[in-house]
């Protein structure tokens, strides 16, 4: 087993980049998996081809179009428009159902077959957007089931657990990547690079996050 290694499950997004680079400074070899899983915004995928080739980062894409089939949401169904806010005492329609247990179920059974116990998530419980797979208590429940369930002892860290958006700015500055992850990454829910469409919860929770960054930190700073 090594723990000299980790295996990131990697969107191409803000979050996922951050802990690319965050995971690319604390261990001598990052893996980096990403899921085509029918999204809409599939363009993230080539964003985090670029990313991996321009940083030597080993990149694998996993199929989980199943996904796609069995859980209908406004990410994967063109017929579907994103909910603008949360619905009261419901998930937004954007969530997909089980995405992240099989995300990490999936990159746990590839990083086992490299004797990998480390695996990397950009979930956060302070921005998960009403995601109930976003919760601390998710993944400390599903490390322990993998373990249970390979016989392997995986740790599944969340670097962004328990931080907000202007925080996981601030990570991306201090780890000198901010340029990379506010250029180079796609958060949109309508598949749109960079700063995004502008509309979307994903691209509104962005901006404001970056808002309140350089004003708490960069202008501060100055």
């Amino acid at each position: 087993m090594n723990r000299e290694k980790a295996v990131v499950v990697f969107s191409g997004g803000q979050d996922s980049t951050t802990c690319l680079f965050w995971a690319l400074k604390k261990y001598k070899e990052v893996i980096a998996v990403s899921f085509d899983y029918g999204q809409k915004h599939i363009l993230e995928l080539d964003c985090a081809k670029t990313i991996c080739s321009e940083h030597d980062v080993e990149f694998h894409v996993l199929d989980l179009n199943l996904l796609n089939q069995l859980a209908p949401n406004s990410l994967t169904r063109k017929d579907m428009k994103v909910d603008t806010s949360a619905p009261k005492d419901s998930v937004p329609n954007s969530f997909v159902d089980g995405r992240n247990l099989l995300f990490l179920t999936f990159v746990a059974v590839f990083a086992k077959q490299r004797g990998i116990s480390n695996i990397i998530t950009g979930v956060s419980q302070s921005d998960f957007s009403g995601y109930p797979d976003c919760r601390d208590v998710f993944i400390k429940s599903l490390n322990v089931t993998l373990n249970l369930a390979m016989g392997y002892d995986f740790v599944i860290e969340t670097p962004l657990m328990w931080i907000n958006k202007a925080e996981t700015w601030k990570m991306a500055y201090d780890l000198g990547v901010l340029d990379v992850v506010k250029k180079q990454t796609l958060t949109c829910y309508n598949g749109i690079k960079g700063n995004g469409c502008g509309d979307c919860p994903s691209c509104k929770l962005r901006k404001k996050g970056y808002i309140e960054f350089k004003e708490k930190y960069l202008i501060q700073k100055k």
